[in-house]
């Protein structure tokens, strides 16, 4: 598969990023290489081989679910800048709507 200048200039301006020439000229040699990359692997004979979804086998390492002692509300809250309604408050992120 092989990528043309207008390709990438099209992907570009879907992802809103505006490219110069020069920065279009490299992205075009970047996704070239990754392509090639890409139909090498797709010409391996991968026949007999099992696919998997990680390289190493995965365990289940959590520990046993027990119930332990933890802080109380009042020393949770202790250290924190803001406290409202027995709650942490934190900073508003977003604006209203309206």
């Amino acid at each position: 598969m092989s990528i043309d200048r207008k390709a990438v200039d099209h992907v570009a301006r879907l992802a809103r990023l505006d490219l110069s020439e020069v920065e279009l000229d490299v992205m075009l040699t970047e996704l070239q290489e990754i392509l090639g990359h890409a139909e090498q692997i797709q010409a391996l004979d991968l026949d007999g081989v099992e696919p998997m979804s990680h390289s190493v086998p995965m365990v289940n390492s959590m520990r046993p679910d027990e119930v332990k002692l933890s802080l109380t509300q009042e020393e949770a809250l202790a250290n924190a800048p803001e406290v409202e309604d027995h709650r942490f408050k934190v900073p508003r992120i977003m604006e209203d709507e309206g």
